[in-house]
């Protein structure tokens, strides 16, 4: 096969739009954070489910469902009721522990699970340096959960084990979609995946004794919900999969570094969030592991041969 020669990042044309919207991904505290404090994480979840799955909804229509054999729809499933209700709400529960920059820059971890279910799911192999990078993803993703490495405090340890939580949902959800990015359009799968996620979050909403009573919203969340299902949702979702069509996957990597720059900047001015040393050691650590991580995978497919392809597979 023709080995692809260098791309220079910023000559890439949608390296811009994954800036763009990687940036919109880091103002998600500014319209989530205020609903988590006022309802429950479910409530939060099933109104944002509700207005992506009506605004895709002549999209869902047109999904070719009696194609999808039954491994499809287990996959859909997975990305619909765990990738994005189940992972939302654990996100969305993360922000009322307090700290409202660890569970954004948690989800850096995101690029880590999914490589590592790509390799177990697809039957990749695993190089031993691999494991060097999950180390220092570790070490990076303790020192930003907790701003006193030595001193854990419960309510951190939780908002740290929440957004984990979401963040693996969301990687091994990217596994599923790169395996349905062959049958659904990259406007069919996430359209597919909040039309599956609706019932789920509506279940997670309404499941339980007295569960229904928490479903009632006030007129003041009407707007903060509207913008947070439109702006790092829909919009930011489908300018960063526009992008990646001309964008190669090693300047993505860079480019998503907008994401906690932007998350940290708006935390600051809109929550008077600071970010202490030990957690700005982190975020610089495993942005470098994920920048070095991304180029040697370039480098390797490059020496053996392989076109690096850098349209999206999810």
């Amino acid at each position: 096969m023709r080995q692809r020669p260098d791309v220079d990042p910023s000559a890439a044309s949608g390296f811009p739009l994954v800036v763009l919207a990687s940036a919109m991904w880091g103002t998600d505290a500014l319209f989530r954070r205020g609903l988590a404090l006022e309802l429950p994480s479910t409530t939060v979840v099933l109104y944002e489910h509700l207005i992506l799955a009506v605004i895709m909804l002549p999209v869902i229509v047109r999904i070719p469902w009696r194609r999808l054999s039954p491994g499809d729809y287990v996959s859909l499933l997975l990305i619909g009721a765990g990738a994005s209700a189940l992972a939302t709400g654990l996100f969305t529960a993360s922000f009322q522990q307090g700290d409202p920059n660890a569970p954004l820059l948690l989800q850096k971890l995101q690029p880590f699970v999914a490589i590592a279910g790509a390799r177990l799911l697809l039957a990749e192999r695993l190089s031993p340096r691999f494991w060097v990078y999950v180390l220092f993803a570790v070490g990076s993703a303790w020192l930003i959960t907790f701003p006193d490495p030595l001193d854990v405090g419960a309510s951190a340890a939780t908002a740290g084990a929440l957004a984990a939580g979401a963040a693996a949902l969301w990687g091994f959800g990217t596994v599923m979609g790169r395996r349905m990015s062959a049958k659904l359009t990259f406007s069919q799968l996430p359209a597919a995946r909040f039309g599956i996620g609706l019932p789920a979050a509506f279940a997670f909403a309404t499941v339980g004794p007295g569960r229904a009573d928490s479903l009632a919203i006030s007129g003041g969340d009407v707007v903060p919900l509207l913008l947070l299902a439109l702006v790092p949702g829909l919009l930011a979702l489908l300018i960063y999969y526009r992008g990646l069509r001309s964008t190669p996957a090693a300047a993505a990597t860079l480019a998503e570094l907008a994401f906690p720059l932007a998350a940290l900047t708006i935390n600051y001015l809109a929550f008077g969030a600071t970010l202490p040393v030990t957690q700005g050691i982190g975020v610089i650590a495993l942005s470098l592991t994920l920048v070095v991580m991304s180029r040697a995978g370039r480098k390797r497919a490059e020496e053996l041969g392989v076109k690096v392809d850098s349209t999206p597979g999810s």
